[in-house]
C-alpha cells in the first residue's frame, strides 16, 4: 500500500517451502546454487522441501474460489523455479484446473532463449529442446493459451497443431509503457475486458 499498489498481493502459502536442486554433489538450496555456485553445476532434479504438506494460504484459496474470477494468468517466469513451487503447494494445481476460466501463460522465452536466469540452461540439462513447445509441454493441461514473443512467431503453428491457443506479441518489456501494454494484451487474449 505504501508503494501505491492497489492490487492484493498474496503469498502462495504461510508454510515454509524451499526450492532445492540436485547436482553431482547432491541436494542443495536453490540460493546456494544460484548465487554461491553461479548456476554452474549441472542440475538433474528440482524439489520443493515442505511439499507435500504446505497448505495454500487462506488468501490464495479465497482468490481462486471467487465467483468473479475471470482468468488465471501465469506470468513470464521460469516455470521450473518460479511457477512450479507455487504449483507444488497442496491443492493449488487442482484448484487451478478446477476453474473453468481461461488459463493463460506468458512464455519467458524470446527468440527461443531466456532473457535472464538459468531457464535455457535447465531446459538443456533436462533434455528439452529450447523453445515454446517445451514450455507448453511443461504446463500441459494447466494452460489453454500461450502468449509468445513475436521473435518466436514460427512456433505458433506448432503450438496450435498441439491444440493450444496462441497469441503472438512483443513480450520483452524494455520501457515503462511496455508493462501495461503487455498486461492489456494478455487480458484481451484471456477474453477479459480491461
Amino acid at each position: 500500500a505504501s508503494l501505491g499498489i492497489v492490487h492484493q498481493v498474496l503469498p502462495m502459502s504461510d508454510d515454509p517451502v524451499r526450492t532445492q536442486v540436485r547436482t553431482a554433489a547432491g541436494w542443495s538450496d536453490f540460493q546456494h546454487w544460484f548465487v554461491g555456485r553461479r548456476c554452474e553445476p549441472q542440475v538433474s532434479a528440482i524439489r520443493f522441501a515442505g511439499t507435500p504438506g504446505a497448505s495454500m494460504s487462506t488468501g490464495l484459496a479465497a482468490a481462486l474460489a471467487r465467483n468473479d474470477l475471470a482468468a488465471i494468468i501465469l506470468c513470464p517466469s521460469n516455470p521450473y523455479l518460479s511457477i512450479d513451487p507455487i504449483l507444488a503447494v497442496d491443492g493449488v494445481r487442482d484448484a487451478l484446473l478446477d476453474r473453468d476460466v481461461p488459463r493463460v501463460a506468458v512464455s519467458p522465452l524470446i527468440g527461443g532463449k531466456s532473457i535472464k536466469g538459468p531457464l535455457s540452461k535447465l531446459l538443456a540439462e533436462f533434455g528439452a529442446e529450447a523453445g515454446n513447445a517445451a514450455i507448453a509441454r511443461h504446463y500441459g493441461a494447466l494452460v489453454s493459451r500461450l502468449v509468445i514473443d513475436s521473435a518466436d512467431s514460427e512456433d505458433a503453428a506448432i503450438l496450435r497443431d498441439a491444440g493450444l491457443e496462441v497469441t503472438v506479441t512483443q513480450t520483452l518489456m524494455r520501457e515503462t509503457g511496455d508493462q501495461p501494454r503487455l498486461a492489456r494484451e494478455v487480458l484481451a487474449a484471456a477474453g477479459v475486458e480491461n
